[in-house]
């Protein structure tokens, strides 16, 4: 029997802006969730393993000598994790209110694999953190596979509080279960960083199991839009071209990546 019933796992790297506030709002809202956090820190050098070494001794606090990235970090710290569910939580989040309905919703519905909320930005606009699985030449350009449903694109859900069935949901906030992450290997260790959810969710649905998301809930993400995750996507779904898509396919899925980076230097020099 599991001593927590969740695992909250925190990847940290130069967080000190960050740490404080995503924890105190753990505190905060799991009260009535018999939690452990487990922080996996990628060698900061900033103050980030100072603060949570002295305002949080509770937590287990792995320090790792080098970057481990986002995937290496999250397995490194579900081997410390003792609890039933595993919730995945970007260590540039606030959650805003109560998650313990999400560990309901997974209790009774079996089938479930992973699980997303709805992602709020700084300012508390809505972002679409779910999305489809890409056909090969839809990498021709990303935006191609996004949910393309009203309420999907512009965050205004008619039944909030009704799961709807994706096919990935954001590493940010992605909750699991221990022996479904066991059983698909957890996260590819070959993404450093993006597209290792997708992958995750994609490893979840070849067992059988599906992702969903719930949009009654919010949290927020410090996200920030940048050329290098762009460049890190387009590496990243080379990745998963070649690991789910036939010879064919993956072979088209690269042509389609190699133009879209080109496009994006292209426009990037024009401005």
């Amino acid at each position: 029997m599991s001593k927590y019933n969740l695992s909250i796992i925190i990847v940290t790297f130069n967080s000190e802006k960050y740490i404080q506030n995503c924890i105190n709002s753990i505190v905060e809202y799991c009260l009535d969730i018999n939690y452990e956090i487990v922080i996996i820190d990628n060698n900061s050098i900033d103050n980030t393993v100072k603060i949570i070494k002295e305002g949080f001794n509770d937590i287990v606090l792995i320090e790792s000598k080098k970057n481990l990235g986002f995937a290496g970090g999250n397995n490194l710290g579900a081997k410390y994790c003792s609890g039933e569910y595993f919730l995945l939580l970007n260590h540039d989040t606030i959650l805003l209110e109560k998650i313990s309905i999400i560990l309901d919703i997974f209790k009774k519905n079996t089938a479930i694999g992973a699980l997303g909320i709805k992602m709020l930005n700084e300012k508390k606009n809505y972002i679409c953190s779910a999305g489809n699985f890409p056909k090969p030449y839809q990498l021709l350009k990303l935006s191609l596979f996004e949910i393309k449903s009203k309420e999907f694109v512009n965050g205004n859900f008619d039944e909030p509080h009704k799961i709807r069935i994706v096919d990935w949901v954001s590493g940010a906030f992605l909750l699991t279960k221990k022996k479904y992450w066991n059983k698909v290997g957890g996260l590819d260790e070959k993404y450093f960083m993006y597209v290792e959810d997708v992958d995750f969710c994609k490893k979840l649905s070849l067992i059988g199991k599906i992702t969903v998301f719930l949009p009654s809930i919010n949290y927020l993400h410090f996200v920030g839009f940048n050329k290098k995750r762009e460049i890190q996507l387009i590496k990243g779904y080379k990745i998963f071209s070649k690991k789910f898509f036939n010879k064919y396919g993956s072979k088209l899925a690269n042509i389609c990546l190699d133009l879209n980076y080109e496009y994006k230097k292209a426009y990037k020099s024009l401005y």
